[in-house]
């Protein structure tokens, strides 16, 4: 329902499902555009005939075209011509090639259009086109005529001239991605770029806005910036938008390298909306009213995360919140990154306490705090595990089946390196980039590992994988040899504080946009004001990144020049093999 009503008025959907669903979701469609909004059920052929000993091979999936409203984009899309449609179609030939015979007469009524041609009556619904360009298409040698007067000409459709083959609703010219295609980044849903550059250039125009809700390896996006189109992508996998963004930037330095125009493109990272949304109270309340709604909000809300992280409530502890394999657990605040000061009341809690190992859970930390105070910590006898809470916390599903994942901290270290002949011009080299992990990770994952199986986890650092086979031997691999091995992307932003991020929000309320229990009264009209949220947008100046066939990595930036003396804060980002970002400012003088 929600695409329905981003979509355009004359804008259209492609659903793409396979032989289990396709009935299903064909009656939900009908349900959310209407019946009448259906216009095609195509049929691509991803794979070919392969052997099936119970019933026919399945090697196709659909793909279900619905419009938005009454009109919508249309521009018609050809094939290559067979020989055998050459052969059966073009029968006729002259001096200037091969041609068909095409329709003279009016499709419809046309009293302007009834004239004598040549000795030729009009047709019952008159000639398809003026004297004038009759006269034209003759000279030309575009009519056919016939050996008699009562038969009708026609026009002649030569090959040469001819787009192709009209397409119809059957796909059968390209295939899933095969593993040796120079487009494959290893996404397992990945779909050819030949399928969006149809799918796109059928039913948009040049700079028209196309949206994928579930953009996984980012072949929407990519083709949709080859084909001039703007785009926005979304997807809940960290995996999926880290790959989108490595492939996008390549598909920029292609149309760089081929003199094309690109556009810049923004990473957004939205779970602070839906936590924003997730605590919303509304109705007229009371300042007393809402105080209590908002702390019943926010106890529901520590109880999720808990439940997502298997940890069981502490009700009569009056900081911590829960427990979970024998550490302490603590929930961090909800709309402010955890810092300093809150760490040293963790610490300072557990050793009134006599604990000695506890978890923090948080959607953001301070920059800088991280190893510092882990350090710390660990002087005082306290293993502290720093965790963020992911945006899969709200997917109920995710939660019930213990598919959420709380990953663990990072740190990155970058140094400036100045140019000896040039005092404007800076690199930035990766140093380091750390991770931290919990203790006692491999020994859980061997007591619930099943024989014949296997499972990778992190334990001090490092990337372990544990394999039990079927007499219950362990065996272990480490897959990470060196600091770098972590590391799958890094950027830098030369002056990461010029440019602020600005929002718009109704007159008189917060950052955030929102009040609890603000809702404006019906037909009251709201007031917006540009305001500063406190943050600052990380732009992509420099990056490198592994690709698929190429897994080196620099890390030393090319330089950059500054066009004036001053003091700097270049920013860090990092993202590692599991598709977390982590980021440093690295303060800098230029003299």
């Amino acid at each position: 329902v929600l695409m329905r009503d981003l979509m355009h008025k004359d804008g259209s959907i492609y659903v793409h499902c396979d032989w289990r669903v396709n009935s299903f979701v064909r009656l939900a469609l009908n349900d959310v555009f209407g019946r009448d909004k259906f216009l095609n059920e195509i049929t691509w052929r991803r794979a070919r005939t392969h052997n099936d000993a119970t019933s026919w091979a399945a090697i196709a999936d659909t793909l279900l075209f619905y419009k938005r409203g009454d009109q919508f984009v249309w521009n018609p899309q050809f094939t290559d011509q067979t020989e055998e449609d050459i052969e059966t179609r073009y029968r006729f030939k002259d001096d200037r090639g091969r041609y068909r015979l095409g329709p003279i007469d009016s499709p419809n009524p046309r009293p302007n259009m009834m004239y004598v041609w040549k000795g030729f009556q009009p047709p019952k619904k008159g000639w398809r086109y003026s004297p004038e360009r009759m006269a034209e298409l003759d000279r030309e040698d575009r009519i056919w005529y016939p050996d008699s007067k009562d038969k009708r000409p026609a026009t002649k459709l030569y090959l040469d001239d001819s787009k192709g083959a009209l397409m119809g609703t059957v796909w059968t010219e390209f295939s899933a991605v095969q593993a040796s295609a120079n487009e494959r980044v290893d996404y397992p849903t990945q779909k050819p770029e030949a399928l969006l550059e149809r799918i796109i250039s059928a039913s948009s125009n040049e700079g028209d806005l196309v949206a994928d809700f579930f953009c996984g390896s980012g072949t929407t996006a990519a083709m949709a910036e080859k084909l001039g189109r703007k785009w926005i992508c979304v997807d809940l996998g960290k995996f999926a938008i880290h790959t989108t963004r490595k492939r996008l930037i390549q598909v920029q330095r292609e149309l760089e390298a081929s003199g094309k125009p690109f556009r810049a493109f923004e990473v957004l990272n939205l779970g602070r909306y839906e936590r924003q949304a997730y605590l919303h109270v509304g109705g007229r309340l009371t300042f007393e009213q809402k105080e209590q709604a908002l702390a019943q909000k926010a106890h529901e809300f520590r109880e999720l995360i808990l439940r997502a992280y298997r940890a069981q409530p502490l009700e009569g502890d009056s900081f911590f919140h829960g427990k979970n394999a024998g550490r302490l657990v603590v929930v961090g605040p909800i709309n402010l990154p955890v810092g300093r000061l809150f760490i040293e009341e963790v610490i300072t809690e557990c050793r009134k306490r006599g604990a000695s190992r506890v978890d923090v859970l948080a959607f953001e930390f301070e920059m800088g705090l991280f190893p510092a105070v882990l350090d710390e910590a660990k002087q005082k006898g306290i293993d502290l595990a720093p965790k963020y809470i992911p945006a899969e916390v709200f997917d109920k599903r995710a939660v019930e089946k213990h598919q959420v994942v709380f990953h663990d901290v990072s740190f990155v270290e970058a140094t400036p390196r100045y140019d000896d002949k040039d005092k404007l011009t800076l690199r930035i080299e990766l140093t380091d980039f750390s991770v931290y992990y919990s203790q006692g990770a491999a020994e859980a994952a061997v007591a619930s590992l099943k024989n014949g199986k296997s499972e990778v986890v992190c334990e001090n650092g490092q990337l372990i994988k544990l394999s039990k086979d079927k007499d219950g031997v362990i065996t272990r691999a480490l897959l990470t040899r060196q600091w770098t091995d972590w590391v799958d992307y890094w950027a830098v932003d030369f002056n990461y504080m010029s440019r602020k991020e600005i929002i718009k929000v109704p007159s008189g309320l917060g950052v955030d946009g929102n009040l609890p229990g603000f809702e404006p009264a019906q037909g009251e009209l709201v007031e917006y004001e540009e305001r500063w949220t406190g943050s600052y947008i990380f732009e992509n100046e420099w990056q490198s990144f592994r690709t698929r066939r190429n897994r080196e990595l620099e890390l030393i930036s090319a330089p950059h020049v500054y066009t004036e003396a001053g003091r700097y804060k270049v920013a860090v980002k990092v993202i590692d093999i599991f598709g977390n970002d982590t980021m440093v400012l690295v303060p800098v003088n230029v003299e």
